[in-house]
């Protein structure tokens, strides 16, 4: 590789990193090479013509802007598209330049097409019975992508499941794992990206399943001697969907066989679409090599939705029920309850039923009544913000202090505190918490876990801390 267009980019890339947020960054920008630099123009390849198509609508200002910085006001972007090698024909490489009304990076299109039409798979193991029969889908046509509201905390897996709706097998999302905590989303979105699949390509096999249920069918296919059976049924899905992939954990024969049957699903251009409680690099009792395909994707994260996306899931909720209700009584539930969607809907519901079945008004009063006895009967979850906020305070010091890049011990030492409780007390991905504690990598939540751990056996008085804070949080 040219060394000056790898400089150029590893540059670029420098001052791209420090102003897009950090999942962003490992999604669209680590997996992009740097191939030649000729005639002031930097030819970077990336592995789909999705992929481009996304970084021209999302990020070409910021393209624009760093590669000027580098290169100067004529400088040039050349897209070079490298499909993977699915199917055992050596893909074209496609060139694509930013088409001429992209300001400083200004040239012709230039598109090779590409030779990437899918072999029809042949199934020479048909199950009896299968043949004619059609495959249910075991989709909630409920779950559907309009009431599964936009807001920031869940737009990359949104508009990523869109994408692979509208190509499934065909995006660089593939597998998909959408991950995050209880009640967030994952299963509405997962059915979403189904149903709109079966809308868009009615030819399609779409399947949906718990890993739970898919566990217990292996094991009743091991025990009537048709492991094969089971094997080639699920080789004949087209779209499959597994919920809560994390139930695999620990289950060394159900992961052996879906590993088979993943790797002839994504050979074949199939679409996998998993969802999670938590990310692949902290799963536990998970084969390194079914880890290494979940990461061949995309891994989306759903967070807790923010006050406005919150308002905007209860109005919707309501309009699809045909009911009314004031504006200031749907904020103070939005406000009140933080943790889910599902908590969310629970008390609107809750809180309906109170009005309906006794004849009551619905005032704030009643709505304060119900949210309180509603967060009363539910299991708390504890925010990553509070808890850098007790740990700040339990220390004297400010949060902003304690998200700072000091090395001082005491203000170290509150920080690893901070990730090891929000370790402990909520379900986000080592990659949130260091991203929500002074953007920090995973490896950095893990080292404090770590330091934690090793103090309080220790040091008489950092397990004091360990102890005071604990209580603290589980009040």
């Amino acid at each position: 590789m040219d060394v000056t267009a790898q400089s150029v980019w590893i540059n670029c890339l420098s001052f791209i990193k420090d102003n897009i947020q950090p999942q962003a960054y490992k999604t669209w920008f680590e997996p992009i090479k740097a191939v030649k630099l000729s005639d002031n123009a930097l030819s970077i390849q990336v592995p789909s013509k999705f992929f481009y198509e996304w970084l021209e609508e999302h990020y070409v200002k910021i393209l624009k802007v760093a590669l000027t910085k580098q290169l100067g006001e004529t400088a040039k972007l050349v897209y070079v598209i490298k499909m993977e090698n699915t199917y055992g024909n050596k893909q074209p490489f496609t060139e694509k330049i930013p088409s001429s009304n992209r300001g400083a990076m200004k040239s012709q299109d230039v598109d090779v097409p590409l030779n990437n039409k899918n072999p029809e798979l042949k199934n020479p193991f048909i199950i009896p019975g299968i043949r004619n029969v059609k495959i249910e889908s075991q989709l909630n046509p409920n779950y559907s992508f309009e009431n599964f509201l936009e807001g920031d905390s869940n737009r990359l897996a949104r508009n990523a499941g869109l994408a692979v709706a509208s190509k499934p097998g065909g995006t660089s999302f593939n597998p998909l794992l959408i991950f995050g905590g209880v009640g967030l989303g994952k299963t509405h979105l997962a059915h979403a990206i189904g149903v709109d699949i079966k809308d868009k390509y009615p030819e399609k096999t779409v399947l949906y399943i718990s890993a739970e249920k898919f566990t217990q069918q292996y094991i009743d296919s091991v025990k009537k001697n048709n492991r094969n059976d089971f094997i080639h049924f699920y080789q004949i899905i087209d779209v499959l969907i597994i919920d809560d992939v994390q139930f695999l954990s620990g289950k060394s024969g159900t992961q052996d066989v879906f590993f088979h049957i993943f790797n002839h699903l994504h050979q074949n251009g199939k679409q996998v679409i998993l969802t999670s409680d938590k990310a692949p690099v902290d799963m536990q009792d998970i084969e390194q090599r079914l880890l290494s395909r979940f990461k061949w994707g995309l891994s989306a994260e759903l967070q807790s939705p923010d006050f406005e996306t919150r308002v905007s899931i209860l109005k919707n909720k309501l309009y699809r029920d045909g009911v009314e209700m004031p504006n200031d009584i749907i904020e103070y539930v939005a406000k009140h309850i933080k943790t889910n969607v599902r908590e969310l809907e629970g008390a609107i519901i809750s809180l309906i039923a109170q009005s309906s079945f006794n004849k009551k008004e619905i005032t704030v009063n009643l709505a304060k009544e119900i949210v309180e006895k509603f967060v009363k009967n539910t299991k708390r979850e504890v925010s990553i913000d509070y808890i850098q906020k007790v740990v700040s305070d339990y220390f004297q010091m400010d949060v902003s202090t304690l998200q700072s890049k000091t090395r001082k011990r005491h203000i170290v030492q509150a920080r690893q505190l901070a990730m090891f409780f929000a370790k402990k007390y909520t379900k986000a991905s080592l990659a949130s918490i260091g991203s929500q504690i002074g953007k920090r990598d995973h490896a950095t939540v893990l080292h404090a876990c770590k330091t934690v751990d090793n103090l309080s056996s220790t040091d008489k008085q950092f397990r004091k801390y360990v102890e005071d804070l604990s209580k603290k949080l589980s009040l």
